[in-house]
């Protein structure tokens, strides 16, 4: 049986791709932007790996009462995308969080071609363990990183301890559906033993469990997989461009995982859910 360490060292090696910042560099000269002069409508196609991207933080940021005196902190931040734009559209004061060493390293790179590095920072380190004190953040922001979490009650009790009284979590992800065990590879997981999903009831109950009080739920699952159907298209035709290549230096197999994706989401193997949930004020 696998300790956490060995599983944190396999979901890295997973997301890790040694030359993907110089790539993303590459493949924006290629588009014809300037990487010296960046904006982050640029990086749109590459720096949100969650499904439906961009589209999808816009969203779930309207559900949320966010201004410059928010601080908020993203589990799971990726390449950093979501941070950026909470902290460019509302000013807030962001700190990313991920295992992926190299993502926080690419993802600082980014945010600092933005002229963004005095608000937002990435730090590397487990979601089970938040190198945070207690009632540190107004929101706890996490998008498509619960998937990879095996002790998702170690991870909400984090997230409730470092949220604020008062505070929010903001979430989306990739839940279990109803249809059975979801077909591999995908973009989390190219086997079974990597992915860690629960289900609409399971995720209500754990929420409830560290006292985080749900305050608004949706199913974008449809939504997902029409998204996904017209990226795997793109991809098939080239049309999307150089930047649509990003995908595959992450994932050499991203075809498949993308096939697979929309699959999932037609069987009810998987569903996509946002939801808002606030810990009780004191």
């Amino acid at each position: 049986m696998r300790d956490s360490t060995s599983l944190d060292d396999e979901i890295q090696q997973h997301y890790t791709r040694r030359d993907l910042g110089e790539a993303i560099l590459s493949a924006l000269a290629a588009a014809g932007t300037d990487p010296k002069n960046l904006k982050a409508e640029d990086l749109a196609p590459v720096d949100q790996l969650h499904i439906r991207g961009r589209e999808a933080t816009v969203e779930l940021a309207q559900q949320l009462r966010l201004d410059a005196a928010k601080r908020v902190l993203d589990v799971g931040s990726g390449l950093g995308g979501a941070s950026r734009y909470l902290a460019q559209e509302f000013g807030c004061r962001v700190t990313g969080l991920d295992l992926t060493e190299e993502y926080c390293r690419i993802a600082q790179m980014l945010t600092d071609r933005l002229g963004l590095g005095s608000h937002v920072e990435f730090r590397h380190g487990s979601a089970l363990e938040m190198p945070f004190e207690d009632s540190s953040f107004d929101v706890v922001w996490t998008q498509h990183a619960a998937m990879n979490i095996a002790d998702k009650s170690r991870l909400y009790a984090e997230i409730s301890r470092v949220l604020r009284p008062g505070g929010s979590l903001a979430l989306y992800d990739i839940l279990a559906g109803p249809g059975g065990t979801p077909h591999f590879p995908v973009p989390w997981a190219r086997e079974p033993s990597l992915s860690f999903l629960v289900e609409p009831e399971g995720l209500r109950a754990l929420m409830e469990k560290a006292a985080l009080r749900l305050v608004w739920w949706r199913d974008t699952s449809e939504a997902g997989r029409v998204w996904f159907q017209d990226l795997a298209a793109r991809l098939d035709t080239q049309a999307g461009g150089p930047l649509q290549g990003i995908h595959g230096l992450l994932w050499p197999d991203f075809r498949v995982m993308g096939q697979n994706q929309v699959r999932n989401l037609i069987e009810n193997r998987i569903v996509l859910i946002e939801a808002i949930a606030q810990r009780p004020a004191a």
